[in-house]
């Protein structure tokens, strides 16, 4: 297996179909109409931000609609990283929720994203040695 693509977009509007199964790091919001956007394009594992969390847990309902389509996804936490910017998710954000296929995948609350993405890398990089 290669690494596979990381995708940093400030919106999760722009990932394309031809972006499926990257890593796509996003600054939006991990509200429902994220999720279309992500189940549309088919990432790996995709990352919002939790917006707050918002009334009803709107802000994280994007987690458990693309468990359902069989989407790793997770959110960092609102006061971690700037909503809407992408650099800022990746670079200082801190994961506060994941659905399980985002657990199988490493995530897990209280890690950092930098920390996800490598480790995302690494274990492609292994698995690619590993068939040689």
């Amino acid at each position: 297996m290669t690494s596979p693509p990381l995708r940093i977009v400030d919106s999760i509007t722009e990932l394309r179909p031809h972006d499926a199964g990257c890593v796509a790091i996003s600054g939006s919001h991990g509200g429902i109409s994220s999720a279309q956007y992500a189940l549309a394009a088919r990432p790996l594992i995709a990352v919002f931000n939790d917006a707050g969390i918002g009334k009803d847990r709107a802000g994280l309902a994007a987690l458990p609609f693309l468990q359902g389509h069989g989407i790793a996804a997770c959110a960092v936490r609102h006061d971690s990283a700037r909503i809407g910017e992408a650099r800022s998710t990746l670079d200082e954000g801190v994961i506060g929720h994941c659905n399980a296929l985002a657990e199988a995948l490493g995530a897990s609350p209280g890690l950092a994203c930098s920390v996800l993405v490598g480790r995302l890398t690494a274990q492609a990089a292994a698995e690619k040695s590993n068939a040689k």
